[in-house]
C-alpha cells in the first residue's frame, strides 16, 4: 500500500550540503523532508574528511613517538612504540558517531523529517522512497560524489578505495597509491607514518598537479624524507593477482612490475548521478555534473543542485554555503552564491592552503600583481613546533594593493585559511593586513610579514 507525503521542500542526500539545507530550512519554518540512503553526514563525516583527519592524527602521533624512541632533539626518550590499529579505528569511529548523532539531533530540533532509504525520482515534484511517494514544491538534489574507479583495477581484495583505507584491520607491509592528488597523498603519508612502505604512482610529472610547483615543493621534500617512493609520469596498465604485482608503464614505454600487498586507487571523484533516475528530469548537464546558475537552480524550475553533484570545487564547505543559501531563497529571501574565494586545504605533511588567485591565475586573468612570500624558517612559532619548512604567499594588485589571493604551505597552515578567506571577502588591501597587529609568537605573524614584504619592508627578513 503506497502512502503519499506532502512537503514544501524535499532534499535528496544527507551530506554536508543536504543536511545544512534542511537545518536552515527548518529554522526558517519551511516544512522539510530529507531522504538519505546510508548515514547522515554523507561522505564527509563517514568516509571522507573527518575519518581521514582522524587517521592522519593517529599516524602523526605514532610517527612522533617513533622519532622519540630513536633520537629526539627535545630530550624525550621512550621505548619502541606499538600500534593497535583496531583501537585507532575504534577511536575514529567514535568521533564519526558523535558527529552523525549530532547532525540527527539538529535535524530533529529543527523539525526536519528524515526518511531512511533510497530516493527514486518520478518527476520534478514527485519522488519515491520504497513504497512511500513524496510530493514537494521544491526539490534539492544533494547526492554528492563517489570515487572514480579504474576499469583495470576493480575494487575488491587487495585493491581498495579511500573507503576501505579509512577502516584498516591491519597496516599493509607494502602499499601502492595510484593517484598523486590530495586524497592519495593524505592517505599515503598517513600509511607511511603508520609503518607501511608506500609508493605513489602518478601519471603527471609532479605530485599534487592541481597546485603550483613552488607550493608543493615542501611536500615533495617531506615525502623524500619519509621514504615514500614516487613514480611520476607512470600510468597503470594492470594487476596480476597471482603474483600480487601492479604493472605500470614507465615514461620510456617499458613495463615495470611493482610488488605490493594493497593498492589504493585515489584518482579523483565524480558526481553521483546514477541509480536514482535523475534522467527523468532531463536537466542540462555540464560534463558529468548538473548545470546550475548563481542561485544553484538547475534548468528545471524549483529544482536545485548543490555540492559535488554540481561539479568543482568538490568541497564540503562549498556545499554547506550553497545549501544555506538555497534554504533562504525558498523562504523568499534574495540571495546569490558569489563568494570571493573558497579555501582549498590539503592535509598532507606539510599542509597546503590555497585561497583566491595564485600568481599563475592572476597572470592568466591579465592582472598586474605583486607576489610576496615570507618563509616559516624566519618565524619563531614555527621553530618551536619543529617546523621550518614552508611559507605564506600573498598576491595583490599592483595598482591599488587589493589582495586577490593567499597561499601557504607548512605545519598547521590549514588554520590560516580562515584569515585568508576573511581578508578576501572583506576586500582587504596589503596595508590593512600589514597594519593589523598579529599576536606573537604565532604562525599568523607570517601572514602580516608577507604583506609587509609585499610593501617592501618585511621586519624579520
Amino acid at each position: 500500500m503506497q502512502q503519499t507525503l506532502n512537503t514544501t521542500l524535499l532534499i535528496i542526500g544527507g551530506g554536508p550540503g543536504g543536511y545544512v539545507t534542511a537545518i536552515r530550512a527548518g529554522q526558517l519554518g519551511i516544512p522539510t523532508i530529507l531522504v538519505e540512503g546510508q548515514s547522515l553526514g554523507g561522505t564527509c563525516l563517514n568516509i571522507g574528511c573527518i575519518p581521514s583527519k582522524a587517521l592522519i592524527h593517529v599516524a602523526e602521533q605514532f610517527h612522533q613517538t617513533r622519532q622519540h624512541s630513536q633520537h629526539s632533539a627535545l630530550g624525550i626518550s621512550v621505548g619502541e612504540p606499538g600500534l593497535d590499529i583496531g583501537k585507532s579505528v575504534e577511536w575514529k569511529d567514535g568521533i564519526v558517531d558523535r558527529l552523525t548523532t549530532g547532525v540527527a539531533a539538529l535535524l530533529k530540533k529543527n523539525k526536519v523529517q528524515v526518511i531512511q532509504g533510497w530516493a527514486r525520482i518520478i518527476d520534478g515534484k514527485n519522488v519515491e522512497v520504497g513504497d512511500t511517494r513524496i510530493q514537494c514544491e521544491h526539490l534539492v538534489l544533494a547526492t554528492g560524489s563517489k570515487s572514480v574507479n579504474l576499469p583495470m583495477l576493480p575494487i575488491g581484495g587487495p585493491i581498495i578505495s579511500s573507503t576501505e583505507a579509512l577502516a584498516p584491520t591491519s597496516v599493509p607491509k607494502r602499499l601502492i597509491v595510484v593517484g598523486g592528488g590530495y586524497i592519495g597523498l593524505e592517505l599515503g603519508i598517513a600509511y607511511r607514518k603508520l609503518g607501511a612502505d608506500v609508493s605513489v604512482v602518478e601519471a603527471q610529472d609532479r605530485i599534487l598537479p592541481a597546485y603550483d610547483a613552488e607550493l608543493t615543493q615542501p611536500v615533495h621534500e617531506e615525502l623524500k624524507k619519509l621514504g615514500v617512493k614516487l613514480y611520476l609520469k607512470h600510468s597503470v596498465e594492470g594487476f596480476d593477482s597471482s603474483s600480487n604485482t601492479l604493472q605500470v608503464r614507465e615514461p620510456g614505454g617499458d613495463t615495470l612490475n611493482l610488488e605490493m600487498d594493497q593498492v589504493l586507487v585515489a584518482v579523483g571523484r565524480k558526481p553521483n548521478t546514477q541509480g536514482w533516475n535523475l534522467e527523468a528530469l532531463n536537466l542540462d548537464m555540464n560534463g558529468a555534473a548538473i548545470t546550475i546558475d548563481s542561485r544553484c537552480q538547475t534548468s528545471m524550475r524549483n529544482v536545485y543542485a548543490i555540492g559535488d553533484l554540481s561539479g568543482e570545487p568538490m568541497l564540503a564547505h562549498r556545499a554547506m554555503a550553497q545549501g544555506e543559501m538555497v534554504a533562504e531563497l525558498i523562504s523568499g529571501k534574495s540571495r546569490e552564491f558569489s563568494p570571493t574565494a573558497i579555501a582549498a586545504v590539503c592535509f598532507t605533511d606539510p599542509e597546503l592552503v590555497v585561497v583566491g588567485k595564485t600568481p599563475d591565475d592572476a597572470k592568466a586573468a591579465g592582472l598586474d600583481c605583486i607576489v610576496s612570500s615570507f618563509p616559516f624558517a624566519a618565524n619563531g612559532r614555527a621553530m618551536t613546533l619543529e617546523s621550518k619548512s614552508g611559507f605564506v604567499r600573498v598576491v595583490a594588485r599592483r595598482d591599488n594593493h587589493v589582495i586577490v589571493g593567499w597561499q601557504a604551505v607548512g605545519v598547521g597552515v590549514s588554520e590560516l585559511s580562515t584569515a585568508f578567506g576573511q581578508s578576501l571577502e572583506m576586500g582587504a588591501r596589503l596595508e590593512d593586513i600589514a597594519g593589523t597587529i598579529h599576536a606573537h609568537p604565532t604562525l599568523g605573524e607570517a601572514v602580516q610579514e608577507a604583506a609587509l614584504r609585499a610593501l617592501g619592508h618585511a621586519l624579520h627578513l
